[in-house]
């Protein structure tokens, strides 16, 4: 039962030919069955079983939610009222939230079942999940040589769970690229919606003008229905956007007659693999085998996007992090003086990776630096945004690679961080502008690992983004499984 999608189980709901607790039963093994990946943080298999429980009185009294009684993990990047909820991080090991979060309570409201909360980069810090306080997530791919691959990061524990057939979606956050790439990388899709579509309240903050919420499924129309499930105006959110959520489910027909894909020049990479740019040429014929027209558009601007990104996301989180002193909840270490408290609690309460981003993003907002750094950073971010303003007035959806290689080795770039910070080159300029993006899986490389290619639509219009992406996984026929599933 676990190896069917999250769409066709809600139809077997629906027709009674089985019960969420019989179906939850199922992925409570085979989460259990997949503990050497890593992939959960904190398991609640109790907890689900019992929401499945309930899921089956409602649908038998017709109150039925549109993820009524489907089992999916949640990133542990949301907070779950009396569930642990650490970010992946020494410092919130022990905080357990008196709330939760609001895109885990719609999706409760509308029937989800939760499994667990899934592994992660620390802090969401990290594009391969090698920098979580709970040691690495494994990817359920190894390639033809058989080695241990990153699943992608930051919501590599997601795309993990996934790919390993463990839940029928999972909720992940993207703050540049951390729902695309771990996607991309572990064969399965990965929906980045439009910066407000989903509220932020409960969510453990990184970057706060680029993070959102979406969901992680094996298919386009799962993530269509897990999405309508997500969204939706909450006053707790000042950046959550007043408008009415669409049924995103609809016009996933396959047709494309009448739209217009733009390609940009400045996506090909130095150095990104032939087999990746050749992909993108077939996405491109695929989508205008579906009727769509395919022209060549320019985002000048892309090249200044990574490090504009880096700066601003690292000075948010400098200030975000903030917060965590041992004062007021979390890890706390203990000192001499109060200062002491602050600095041992921090210097013991997170990892490498977020003490790195910390100073990187303390600098430039500091005295003298921040009109050079932080406030240059800013109007290169109003350039991005302009650049696709300009685009999208003559095309409705722009096609790219999701990232410029496959999946690596587990261990590999751990001490070269700007490599680590490369993987996400094709990723940040959607959070950057705010746009939607979407990963889906579109091939195998000559190592047999997956390779996404990536569909961007303007601001608020999901509907064409799903029904864009939906004809590339139509016409791609990804059905390759990973080693893990293989035994």
């Amino acid at each position: 039962m676990h190896t069917k999608t999250l769409s066709e189980l809600s139809r077997m709901l629906d027709s009674g030919e089985t019960s969420s607790e019989e179906m939850t039963r199922a992925h409570v093994e085979a989460m259990e069955n997949a503990r050497p990946l890593n992939a959960f943080i904190t398991e609640t298999p109790d907890a689900a079983l019992d929401m499945a429980r309930r899921s089956d009185e409602r649908r038998k009294r017709g109150e039925a939610g549109v993820m009524e009684g489907l089992p999916v993990g949640i990133k542990d990047m949301f907070c779950t009222r009396g569930i642990h909820t650490t970010a992946g991080s020494r410092i919130l090991s022990n905080f357990v939230p008196p709330y939760e979060s609001t895109v885990t309570h719609n999706l409760f409201d509308q029937g989800a079942v939760m499994l667990g909360k899934l592994n992660q980069d620390e802090f969401g810090m990290g594009s391969s999940n090698q920098a979580s306080f709970y040691g690495p997530c494994t990817s359920p791919w190894r390639g033809n040589e058989g080695a241990a691959m990153v699943p992608g990061g930051s919501s590599g524990g997601s795309a993990a769970a996934v790919a390993a057939r463990v839940g029928v979606g999972a909720t992940g956050t993207d703050t540049g690229g951390s729902l695309r790439l771990p996607a991309a990388y572990s064969g399965v899709v990965g929906a980045k919606p439009t910066y407000g579509r989903c509220s932020r309240f409960g969510i453990v903050a990184y970057g706060s003008s680029l993070d959102q919420a979406g969901p992680m499924t094996r298919t386009v129309r799962d993530s269509a229905i897990m999405l309508q499930g997500m969204a939706g105006h909450d006053p707790n959110d000042s950046t959550s956007a007043n408008r009415a959520v669409p049924d995103f489910e609809t016009g996933l027909d396959g047709d494309l007659r009448g739209l217009t894909v733009g390609i940009p020049r400045e996506y090909q990479v130095e150095g990104m693999p032939q087999e990746i740019v050749a992909l993108w040429t077939q996405g491109a014929e695929w989508l205008k085998s579906a009727g769509a027209s395919v022209v060549d558009i320019s985002l000048p601007h892309t090249e200044y996007a990574l490090p504009a990104y880096y700066i601003i996301a690292s000075a948010e989180a400098s200030s975000n992090l903030a917060r965590y002193d041992g004062v007021r909840y979390g890890y706390r270490a203990e000192g001499e003086t109060l200062e002491d408290m602050y600095s041992n609690t921090r210097a013991e309460g997170f990892g490498t990776e977020v003490k790195r981003r910390v100073l990187l993003g303390t600098y430039p907002l500091s005295a003298g630096y921040y009109d050079a750094y932080y406030r240059k950073a800013q109007k290169v971010r109003s350039l991005i945004r302009q650049d696709f303003t300009t685009a999208f007035q003559n095309v409705d959806v722009i096609l790219t690679p999701t990232t410029p290689s496959p999946a690596f080795r587990m261990g590999e770039k751990m001490d070269d961080p700007i490599q680590m910070y490369l993987n996400d080159v094709l990723t940040v300029p959607a959070n950057l502008a705010g746009l939607p993006g979407v990963s889906v899986p579109a091939g195998l490389s000559g190592a047999g690992l997956p390779l996404g290619l990536q569909v961007l639509a303007p601001w608020f219009d999901e509907a064409t983004l799903f029904k864009a992406a939906d004809a590339v996984e139509r016409a791609a026929e990804f059905n390759a499984k990973p080693a893990f599933l293989e035994g």
